[in-house]
This record gives structure tokens, sequence and C-alpha cells, in this order.
């Protein structure tokens, strides 16, 4: 019997793997394959999220914690599913007591029951998968973005780069503002400056901050750029208002040390609206951003603006050969000097070397890069890409223009050519002869207007400044030749009528054929060595309101103003006195039909008889008649029949003219809307009765006193609006008195503000040989330009009367508005004033030929002065100069020359 039990015991184990267990094992490849196809859904779902972390990792972002616990831990499923199913397939393999029964019923009965369990945690693990509403996260922002950067020159040694650069470092600068013209390279800027905090050892900043603020100005725009900088999670910023956003903004910005740096604005941008507190004293954050307008400098409160000037030519010509390329500048010996002469016509502007040179870098030929310099020259718009990449650009800086005037006056300023130094008045006559100005009756409200147009174009980058010495109109303006081809682009509706504008410059005989073409023509303007060729029938310009003339021709073609039913103005104007090679011009009497003719200007031209017609031009508004050396007479009764003349300028005139002054006088006198004179009078009895008129004496702006003999003394009517006064070749004259119009000679000692030349900007006296001093200029306190030239004796131009009694009253400084003076040929001069001024607005100093000029009015404070650019003088007077700190010397040394 002792064998019966350990029988049992094994029959009863075979009965219970038989029996309990077999049912799970009769199922075991049925749940096996239910877990293989769980785990091949949970391997979609990892593929699945796999992608959606692959896409958001592109974009710079990473997977959340959760998202790779879960990945790993499918990854770690994976594995052991794959080992419990390869075991379980092993262990059905080895065959006991058929598919029933196993070497080990219980291993197998242990791994059957790990079946359902995995096949639990994968399904667990499939639906977590499933609903992952965010897999990634934004990367922790780098303290800068790279830009990218195409390696170019920007600026020559005194690089604006080094300049914002240590402003930057300066703790007294926050806010820089960097202006030009488009196309100069103030991205290219601002983009190294963003690049060079990309340097490890840059730490100053926690975060520099690039937006693009274009045109229009868009606020949300700006706001969702420095948002995603500074990562703002959606929860705080999405269906917020633009307050609740700008709170936000400054909330985050409060808490770091920032740059912030704004590309191409055109506006004033409001910084609190978008959420950025002004950077006020001890905050070391900053704010650099670019625009084409200086006013735009001024408006955000830059305390620095800092202008990019075009290139250098050696950097401009490196600059376009790199991008015509190698290739090109090899194909022919002809093509680098070719390519040198294409570069000098974009004036150094970069992104016209950029255009043009991709233009040209197909040009491998010399007959081609001659053709395309020729059409560069001629019709700039036919280059390929040049209105589309460049004009179109550049165009923006006129389409801001505020409004429709300024345009106009903008895009007047291509009539003149190319490199064409335009003097400021005349232009502003111009503006106001074309009705650009028409909403001034008067015209000193015009002139006003007008050079706050000036002003603003010059702001804006349109129009350059510039200074001519020695000459009466010492400030010019230049307009850039690309800026120029641009406007005369626009001027003839972007090329769509190219005779709309025609400006001609020394193109010799113009054809008759040529001349057909004009008939739409809105303005015509030929200059130098330019003529018509005689005409077989009138011609017809029923559009043209402007002919600029200023060609080296002695007529029109006959019946050349015949059909001109929409004529303004006529300038026939010369810019010097050279008459040696022109032949003698002559108006046709038809000039008097021109029933809508406002504007005539003959200055300059040698002339000698003026058609009796011209008192036909009842319209006439503006006649200017300046520096005619050949004219010998005035029709009678020419000036009175101009009943709308409202300017009337007549400066030194040829001693042959047979013409009564007094007679002209009162013809201007009798004039209703007269209120502009410029004149010039030759004896005593002239200037008293010029000033013995109420309306001439108001009207009168400029005065020109030329060889008057037995004058020595002329007494000077105040209040007067006289802005210029000119004395020339006076002989006899020892004294200039100012007197009150009440009769009150005013003392020179006591200057009254009420009895002062308060409108004279500009003197000039030649050859005064018996005037010994000039006090009576502190009577002008707003004077701006003092020409001296050609004195004996004079010794002191104001003499210092402190020591004689009561100083000039606090008010008034002596030469506080003075921007040029020059002294000339003046052998006794040995003072220009007894003691120091502080001359705050002096540009420039010219001095020739004054050998007892020994000391300058100047003490350290000229040193302080950001208006002085030059001095200019011999180089032995510089040296003998007598210095009361010899400081003084040293730091205006490197702003004097010689010739």
């Amino acid at each position: 019997m002792d064998f019966v039990s350990p029988v049992l015991y094994v029959a009863s184990r075979i009965c219970n793997c038989v029996g309990g267990r077999a049912d799970h094992l009769r199922r075991l490849p049925q749940k096996l394959n239910s877990l293989r196809a769980a785990m091949e859904k949970l391997n979609n779902v990892y593929k699945d999220v796999m992608e959606r972390v692959e896409r958001e990792e592109n974009l710079e972002k990473k997977r959340t914690h959760v998202v790779g616990g879960w990945m790993e831990r499918v990854e770690a499923m994976e594995k052991e599913v794959n080992e419990l199913l390869d075991r379980c397939d092993e262990e059905i393999q080895k065959k006991c007591l058929g598919i029933y029964c196993s070497k080990n019923c219980h291993a197998i009965y242990k791994l059957a029951k790990m079946v359902p369990e995995k096949m639990d945690a994968v399904a667990e693990l499939q639906s977590e998968g499933s609903n992952f509403q965010e897999v990634a996260v934004p990367l922790p922002s780098p303290h800068v973005i790279e830009r990218p950067l195409e390696e170019k020159p920007v600026a020559g040694p005194d690089s604006p780069f080094r300049e914002v650069w240590r402003y930057l470092q300066d703790k007294q600068v926050g806010t820089i503002g960097i202006y030009g013209m488009g196309g100069v390279g103030k991205t290219t800027l601002l983009q190294k400056i963003n690049n060079k905090f990309l340097q490890s050892r840059i730490k100053a900043f926690d975060i520099v901050i690039w937006v693009v603020v274009s045109r229009p100005t868009d606020l949300e725009r700006v706001q969702e750029t420095i948002r995603s900088r500074l990562q703002i999670p959606d929860e705080r910023w999405k269906g917020s208002e633009e307050d609740d956003k700008a709170a936000e903004i400054c909330r985050i910005l409060k808490t770091k040390k920032f740059v912030l740096l704004l590309d191409d604005i055109w506006e004033p941008l409001d910084l609190l609206r978008v959420g950025i507190l002004p950077l006020g004293d001890g905050n070391e954050s900053k704010i650099v951003f670019t625009t084409r307008s200086e006013d735009v400098c001024r408006d955000m409160a830059a305390r620095k603006s800092i202008k990019v000037e075009c290139l250098e030519e050696k950097e401009a010509l490196s600059l376009f050969k790199a991008k015509v390329g190698e290739d090109t500048l090899n194909s022919h010996p002809d093509i680098p000097k070719l390519a040198e002469m294409v570069a000098k016509e974009c004036r150094s502007l970069p992104l016209a070397l950029i255009v043009i040179a991709r233009a040209m870098a197909s040009s491998k030929t010399p007959e081609e890069g001659e053709r395309n310099l020729q059409k560069l020259r001629m019709h700039p718009q036919d280059v390929a890409g040049t209105e589309n990449d460049l004009f179109s650009v550049l165009a923006f800086s006129y389409d801001s223009l505020p409004d429709e005037a300024t345009r106009s006056c903008f895009l007047y300023c291509s009539l003149f050519p190319e490199d064409y130094h335009i003097p400021p008045e005349p232009l502003i006559q111009l503006w106001s002869g074309e009705r650009f100005l028409d909403e001034y009756d008067d015209i000193q409200e015009a002139r006003n207007q007008g050079g706050e147009i000036i002003e603003m174009l010059k702001r804006a980058c349109l129009l350059e400044a510039g200074t001519t010495p020695f000459l009466e109109e010492a400030e010019y303006l230049k307009m850039h030749d690309v800026i120029r081809d641009m406007a005369l682009w626009l001027a003839c509706e972007k090329g769509k009528k190219k005779n709309k504008f025609v400006v001609k410059d020394g193109v010799g005989l113009i054809s008759a054929r040529e001349v057909e073409k004009w008939k739409d023509t809105q303005r015509i303007a030929l200059w130098n060595k330019t003529s018509i060729e005689e005409l077989r029938e009138p011609p017809h310009f029923p559009n043209t309101e402007t002919l600029i003339g200023r060609m080296t021709t002695s007529s029109f073609p006959s019946g050349f103003f015949t059909n001109m039913s929409r004529i303004r103005v006529l300038d026939f104007s010369h810019k010097d006195l050279d008459f040696s090679h022109n032949e003698r011009l002559k108006l046709p009497a038809k000039i008097g039909n021109l029933a809508t003719l406002q504007y005539l200007n003959l200055s300059n031209t040698n002339i000698i008889h003026l058609p009796i017609e011209l008192k036909n031009l009842k319209k006439l508004r503006f006649l200017i008649l300046d520096w005619m050396f050949s004219l010998t007479s005035l029709p009678n009764q020419m000036v009175s029949s101009l009943s709308s003349l409202q300017l009337f300028s007549m400066k030194s005139l040829s001693s042959r003219l047979q013409m009564d002054e007094i007679i002209l006088l009162e013809e201007l006198d009798q004039l209703e809307h007269i209120i502009d004179v410029s004149i010039t009078l030759r004896n005593i009895l002239s200037i008293q009765r010029l000033f013995e008129s109420r309306k001439l004496r108001r009207s009168t702006t400029c005065l020109l006193l030329e060889g008057c003999r037995g004058v020595n003394q002329v007494q000077l009517l105040s209040p007067s609006c006289m802005k210029a006064l000119i004395l020339k070749r006076c002989d006899e004259l020892e004294d200039v008195e100012i007197i009150h119009f009440e009769k009150q000679m005013v003392p020179s000692k006591f200057p009254n503000p009420q009895c002062c030349f308060n409108h004279l900007l500009s003197v000039q006296i030649h050859v005064c040989n018996k005037l010994l001093n000039l006090n009576w200029l502190i009577h002008a306190p707003k004077l701006q330009s003092l020409h001296i030239a050609n004195f004996e004796i004079i010794e002191k131009v104001i003499e210092d009367e402190r020591s004689e009694g009561p100083e000039i009253e606090s008010g008034l400084s002596v030469f506080s508005r003075l921007k040029y003076l020059t002294l000339c040929n003046l052998p006794k001069l040995e003072s220009i004033y007894g003691h120091a001024l502080p001359f705050p607005s002096l540009r420039e100093i010219n001095i020739w030929h004054c050998p007892s000029l020994k000391k300058l009015p100047f003490d350290s404070n000229i040193c302080m002065s950001k208006q002085l650019e030059k001095i200019m003088g011999d180089q032995e007077w510089w040296d003998g100069l007598e210095w009361e700190e010899q400081t003084v010397m040293h730091n205006l040394t490197h702003i004097f020359s010689t010739p």
C-alpha cells in the first residue's frame, strides 16, 4: 500500500493540470494573438505620437517629460511583450501530452497568467498615448537668435556699427535711432548688431528681441513677435485685450535686461501701448531702431541719432565687383573698367549697387557692358530689376510723405541735373510759381512752408544738404542720383508715360522729331549745351506747365511759345555769369501771349532788351531779373502793368542800364499785390524814396546799394522786413545808421528789440573803403551770413563798447545766429569783436588776406560747439594766430584747411 500514495499524488497533479488549468492552456494561443494585436495598435499610437513630436521638434520645441516617459515605457513594454510571446511560443512548441500538457505545466500556466496582465498594461499605454493634448513645449529661448546676414561692407572708417556698439555700452544712452535713405544698409547694420550678441563673451543682456515693424504699423503684430520671444503661454495671451497683452509684456520685461531691435519704422511707435516702459535713468536695457526719417528719431525720443551714409567709393566698387562675380569680371580685359563706370552711376548706394550688379552679371562682352552703362545713364528704369527691386523699395519714402504738395515738391527736384546744387530760395520760388504752396496767400508764409518742406525732405533722406563758401547762396540742396532716377520714374507714372517729365542735360541738338513727342509733357527742363533745331511748324504743348530752359542758345525755334495754353513757369536763368561761350538770348514778342504764365526768371542771362509785350502777362506773380549785366532798359510802364505781381527782383544790374530808379519805385508802389521786392539802387534820392513808402519799406526783402556816389551816410529805417543787405563799391560811405520809422535814431549801444532788423539774415559789404566799423550789425540779432571784402582801412568789425557804456541787453546776443563768416582782403583788420563770443550757430569761417587779424573771438566754449565744421584760410595766418588758451587752437586744428 506504500506505493499507492505517491501514485495518487502524481495522478492528482496530472488531473489538476489537465482539468482546472486546461482551460487557460487551451485559450493561450488566442490570448497570444490578442496580445500581438494590442501591441500592434500601441505601436501605431507610438508612431503617431513620434511623428507629432518630430514635427514639433523641427519647430525648435522639445518633447514634454510626460510624453518622453510614455515613449520609454512603450519601448520597454514592447520588449517585455516580445519576450513573453517568445517564451510562450517556445513552451507550446515543447509539447507533452499534446497541446494540453507540458514538461512543466506550472511554468506555462504562469506564462499564461501574464498575458492578460500585459494586455491590460498595453491597453492603458494605448489609451494614454491617444489622449495627449500636447506632446512638446517650446525650447528655452536663446538670449539672441542669429539673423541671416551676407557679409558686405556697411560703412567706412567711422563706421556707424562701432558708434552704435559704443552707445550700447553707455549706461546714459537708452534709445538709439539709426536713419538714412532707403537701400543704404540700415537693416544690414542692425543685423550685424544683433549677431554681435552671439559672441559667447558678450553676456551683458538677458535677451535680444528682433521685431520688423514696417508699414503700416501693426501694433498687434509687434506684440505677437515680442510675445513669441518671451514665450508667454497661450493661457495668459489668447483672448486678451491689447492693454492686457501690454501689461503681460511689461511684467516680464521688468525682470530682464533686454535689447529691443526695431527694424523699418515709418512712424513713431507707441512703446507704452506695446508694453515697454520708457528707458529712464538707471535702466540698462536698450532700444535700437532703424528708419528713413530723422523725424522718427526725434519723435521716438532717441538719445542718439546716427545717420548711415552711402559707402566710400572704394567700398562701393568692392561690393559691386563681388556681386558681379569673378566669371564676368574675367571674361574680357575691358569689363573691370566698365564695371567701375557702372558702379559710379550707382553713387555708392548699396541697394543700387547690388541690383545693378545683378543685372550686369550676365554681361560678359564689352558691348553688353557698354549697352548696360548707356541704358543706366539714359533710361535706368529699363535695367533689369531696377523697377521692382530698387525704385519700388525707394518709393516707400515718397509714399510716406504727408500730403500731395510735399510729394509734388519732391518730384519737382528731379528736373535738375545730376549732382546739381539747388539753391533753396529759388527752389521755393519755383514751387510757389507752380502753385504747390497755394494754400498760403502770403509769399512769406509760402516761403516758410517751403522751408519746412525742404527740412522734411532732408529729414526723410530724400534731399541732401551742403554748403558752398564765398557765395551768396551758401547753402544748397542736392538729390542723390538714384533717388533722382526714382523720382523721375514716379513722375512719369512709374515709367508708363516716359515723356511726362522731360529732362535733357548736355545732349546737344534736339531734333524736331523728338520735340513732337512732347505733346503730353507736363514739365520740360533743358540744361547745358542743349538746343532745339528749327521746327517746320509751331509745336503743340497743350499740357506743358513748366519750361526750364537753361541752355546755350540765342533763341528758341520760331513759334515755340505759340501753343502753350497751360504754361505757368518759364525759367531761363543761368547759374553763373560766364556768357563767353553763349550766344545772346532773345525773347520773342509772343511770350506776351502766355496768358497763364505766373513765373518768369531771366537771371544771369545776356538779354539786352525786354519785349514790351511782357506787360500783357496779367497773371504773372513772379518776375526775377537778377544779374542781367547786358540789359540796357526796361519798357516804360511794364512793371506797373503786371497787376498780379507779388515778387519783383532786380539785383546788381549793368551800369549801362538806362532806368530812372525813382520811376521804377513808383511803379512798384502802385502794384496792389506786391509783397516781396529785391532791388538795386545807386543814389541817395532812390534810397529815401524807398524808405518813405510804407508799402515798399515793408516789401523790400533784399536791398543792394551799388556804386552810390556822393553818399557818405545811409539811414536804414526800422522795423523792416529786409532779409538781405548788400553794399558794393560805395566809395564815400562812412556810416550806416538805424532809424526808427518815427525818425528817432537808435543808439548802437542800446539796441531795442523793437528797433532792430529782426528779419535780416545776410549782409555782404564789398569795397566800401571809408566804412570804419560795422557796429550797426548788432541791430541784426538773427544774422546768419556775413561777408566782408576789400576794405582798406577797417580795423574792427564791431567795437567792444563795454568800457564806454552799458552792455548790450542780455536778451540780444551778438552773432548768436551767425552761421557763415567770410573776411577777405582786409589788410588792417585787427578785431572781429573785442572779447570772446559763444557763436552757438557758427558753421564755417573763411578768412583770406587779413594779415593783421591775430586773434579770433573764441574761448574754450567754441570747442564744445557741435556746429562748427570748417575754418579756411592761409596757413601762414593760422600759424601766426594768438590764443588765450592753447587748447582752443589744438581742438580747432582738425577743422582748419587751406585751398
